[in-house]
């Protein structure tokens, strides 16, 4: 009698299943266009994943210490944020799960009434690969309808909370009509997402979590999870990064938190991100997410036609 897949070690797979799990999601052709948008030389995504109090929800809401870190994103981080982006002149996109929306639901209107981008991130922070396959689905779409009844806009981005994609998770983005997706991370540039081999017409705009906050300054006093990197590293690191995307021609893309980057050493950061990026030569474009999707898709797709 032949066992399950599922009850076999991966050692034991036979060729098809290990091909298959690969193939499931996979990068495509590379969304390069030879010139951003004005003829500018790279393209600059700012990401601010909104998470608040929902990262301690999903996990049971048992430290009230947690939830008030959280609620930090809401009084400080995001004002500070927009104040910030208002300042320079530069969009960004802001990934929101519905549950935080809820909660804040004028610090949404006030984000996208300043021209920004809302996308979906889950409904409560959850972990896509714990779900069945209803159960995600229902999720998405309560936050797809949660998130537009707020803003009064429909959104067409989504990341996935915690980078956390399941094995159905492109189907339903394809089933909801999603544009692009913010969650993965098989390429720096933008590339069409490929499913069971086959194009989807999705764009990856792909995070990193070398280019992510998240992961040189957050901590967990119950884990023992002490994370430090002086802010002077961080932002060496994320200058790196955006220096070779200027000269690759390409995108950089930076994920951050209001609940993480905005502590008065820190923001400083992204602020001379910004202004570096203006220094280089050939010029920079500052878009939205939807935006450089968009752009990507439309003008590589010229090319090669």
């Amino acid at each position: 009698m032949p066992i399950d897949q599922e009850e076999m070690q991966p050692w034991q797979w036979p060729e098809e299943e290990w091909r298959r799990r690969v193939y499931r999601v996979r990068a495509g052709r590379r969304l390069r266009p030879r010139a951003w948008k004005d003829g500018a030389r790279f393209a600059v995504a700012l990401a601010f994943d909104s998470d608040h109090e929902t990262n301690e929800l999903r996990d049971g809401a048992k430290s009230v210490n947690r939830l008030a870190w959280g609620q930090y994103g809401n009084r400080v981080g995001v004002p500070r944020i927009l104040s910030m982006l208002e300042r320079h002149g530069v969009p960004a996109s802001f990934y929101v799960p519905a549950v935080s929306a809820l909660l804040y639901p004028d610090e949404q209107r006030t984000i996208v009434k300043a021209g920004h981008e809302i996308g979906v991130h889950g409904w409560i922070h959850e972990l896509n690969s714990g779900l069945a396959l209803p159960d995600e689905r229902d999720l998405i779409q309560r936050s797809l309808d949660a998130l537009e009844r707020i803003t009064g806009v429909r959104p067409t981005g989504y990341r996935s909370p915690s980078g956390d994609f399941s094995p159905n998770t492109l189907q339903l983005l394809r089933e909801l009509g999603f544009a692009y997706d913010s969650s993965m991370a098989a390429d720096d540039d933008c590339y069409e997402l490929m499913m069971d081999g086959e194009p989807t017409g999705l764009v990856e705009l792909p995070f990193d979590w070398v280019r992510d906050d998240a992961v040189y300054f957050l901590m967990h006093r119950f884990q023992g999870l002490r994370p430090y990197t002086p802010p002077s590293d961080v932002f060496d690191i994320f200058r790196r990064e955006l220096e070779g995307a200027h000269a690759e021609g390409g995108l950089f893309e930076l994920t951050m938190h209001p609940h993480v980057i905005t502590n008065r050493s820190r923001l400083w950061i992204v602020e001379e991100i910004i202004k570096h990026a203006r220094t280089l030569p050939g010029g920079v474009w500052f878009a939205r997410h939807d935006e450089i999707a968009r752009f990507a898709l439309e003008h590589t797709r010229t090319e090669v036609e």
